[in-house]
């Protein structure tokens, strides 16, 4: 019987001589490409200048904080959305809250707020998503089309930005990480 080897990461000799005796995997040059590519786009990417916030950013706290209103708002009316079998304040206050630091720690250029809201964005598009199971009317599913597109629309601004958030510093003879 002939010994065969049981390693894994090393072609057989027989395959190596098919892929071009030596010739670079086809993976590894697409992996190699996508990383150069990345790096590309980080060396593009410039750090925020000192009391610098992007409009996204902005824009994002803003949002917070009309959610924010809306839902206090909501619930003083007597509209609220919170469950039937407990108490809907605490709820409303526990939202209302996460939205108020939320929108603070964006204005303060805070990576993780930003991250934080839009985790809050990534979870409203998804039961926005399921609600349209269940629409009656087509101005209901319309609503629902326009919300998870905007909010999609501003998760999409927020990426650019955060990366920018996160960026160290970087030295003035330093061109790039």
């Amino acid at each position: 019987m002939a010994s065969h080897s049981r390693k894994r990461g090393r072609a057989a000799p027989a395959q190596e001589e098919a892929n071009g005796g030596g010739r670079p995997d086809p993976m590894r040059k697409g992996y190699a490409r996508g990383r150069a590519r990345d790096e590309a786009i980080r060396e593009g990417l410039q750090p925020l200048a000192p009391g610098e916030r992007p409009g996204a950013v902005t824009f994002a706290a803003i949002v917070a904080f009309a959610l924010a209103v809306a839902n206090a708002a909501a619930a003083l009316s007597g509209n609220d959305l919170a469950s039937t079998n407990g108490d809907p304040s605490t709820t409303t206050v526990v939202v209302t809250a996460l939205l108020l630091v939320l929108g603070v720690g964006m204005l303060r250029r805070k990576y993780l707020a930003v991250l934080a809201f839009q985790m809050v964005i990534g979870i409203q598009i998804i039961f926005f998503s399921l609600y349209l199971i269940g629409v009656q009317t087509w101005w209901h599913a319309l609503v629902q089309v326009v919300a998870i597109g905007l909010l999609g629309w501003l998760f999409w601004k927020l990426v650019r930005p955060m990366a920018r958030l996160q960026m160290p510093e970087r030295q003035s003879g330093q061109p790039g990480r």
